[in-house]
């Protein structure tokens, strides 16, 4: 069966002059130390140190072939979206980025699916820019959770997701800048407890504001981590939505029945959970993904979706790759556009 990964980064090598497209300071770029390892930079700070997998399509591929992974959906490491940037500067720095991952998944187009990222900040702009990088061959789009105090029902994020859907551009949706980092101090707690509340808080917003009643059903979008922890928490959202009116505000229906409004991706590292996971979601809506190449990922991919007992093979092919098969698949040209038609 085929194996494809949704959730896996790439930082292309950039240099601080080239990271000065986005900031004066300079980041965030790339030092690359010539012995297969590396340090991300932000600006003079060391950000996380890194290895040649991260820049080297063909460290990758031996990778992808050794792990037994046929299929990559190649995005951007979050650390580059660049939200809090000027907009102008930053719609350069995307297509800077773009056309690098464009380069880099060219050295082995059957096997790296290359997504863009965008000027999240500006709508207008991160809809050219989309817009832009889908006409030169990128398959999907990689976005942050949030930009700055905004969530993903903000109604200039809710407009990019509705522009996405039209122009049928998949949309990986990353949770980032976790909340209250001031409180978790040390021990990777903002990965560990920030990451999946990030998530959460992406999901639900979407519910609860309504904004799944304003976006086309067309949207393809995933979560990463396996969604957080939204399908552990489910019941609660939707006792709360029966039972509370200020809840419920904005929603015409409960949480629960929009979960077919998106997919997550599997790492959540225990069969236990993937099974929970599976049951709320549906076999159709969850995808591999490992958060290849950096430490918190998953080592043996697929593993876990092997170890379920609860799923059967057909319910296993369609996790490992089959749902990213039709996630990624290019979507038809709309009627009465250039190329399109019967």
């Amino acid at each position: 069966m085929t194996v494809i990964d949704v959730h896996a980064h790439v930082f292309p090598r950039l240099t601080r002059a080239e990271g000065r497209v986005l900031t004066d300071a300079g980041e965030p770029w790339l030092r690359v130390n010539g012995d297969g390892t590396g340090m991300m930079m932000s600006g003079d700070e060391e950000y996380r140190p890194v290895t040649e997998a991260l820049w080297d399509p063909a460290r990758r591929v031996a990778d992808m072939d050794a792990l037994g992974v046929d299929v990559q959906a190649v995005s951007s490491t979050p650390l580059m979206f660049g939200y809090d940037a000027d907009p102008a500067r930053a719609a350069d720095w995307c297509d800077l980025v773009n056309d690098r991952i464009l380069a880099y998944c060219a050295a082995a187009p059957d096997r790296l699916l290359p997504l863009c990222q965008v000027p999240l900040q500006d709508t207008g702009r991160a809809c050219e820019v989309a817009t832009r990088a889908l006409a030169a061959g990128h398959r999907g789009v990689h976005i942050g959770n949030h930009v700055g105090d905004r969530n993903l029902d903000d109604p200039g994020i809710v407009e990019f997701l509705a522009h996405c859907a039209r122009i049928g551009l998949p949309v990986l949706a990353h949770p980032w800048d976790m909340m209250a980092a001031e409180r978790m101090r040390g021990h990777m707690l903002p990965w560990l407890v920030g990451m999946p509340a990030e998530t959460q808080l992406g999901i639900l917003g979407l519910m609860l504001s309504g904004a799944f009643e304003r976006i086309p059903a067309s949207l393809r979008l995933c979560f990463c981590h396996g969604g957080g922890s939204f399908a552990f928490l489910l019941g609660r959202a939707d006792n709360a939505w029966r039972n509370r009116d200020i809840v419920r505000a904005d929603s015409p229906r409960p949480p629960s029945e929009y979960t077919d409004r998106f997919h997550v991706d599997s790492a959540v590292f225990d069969p236990r959970a993937l099974r929970l996971l599976v049951e709320v979601m549906g076999a159709d809506r969850v995808m591999l993904g490992t958060d290849y190449p950096f430490p918190l990922g998953e080592k043996e991919p697929g593993a876990v979706v092997r170890a379920c007992p609860e799923l059967d093979d057909a319910d296993r092919a369609k996790v490992l790759g089959g749902n990213a098969a039709a996630f990624f698949a290019p979507a038809p040209a709309p009627v009465g556009a250039v190329g399109g038609g019967a």
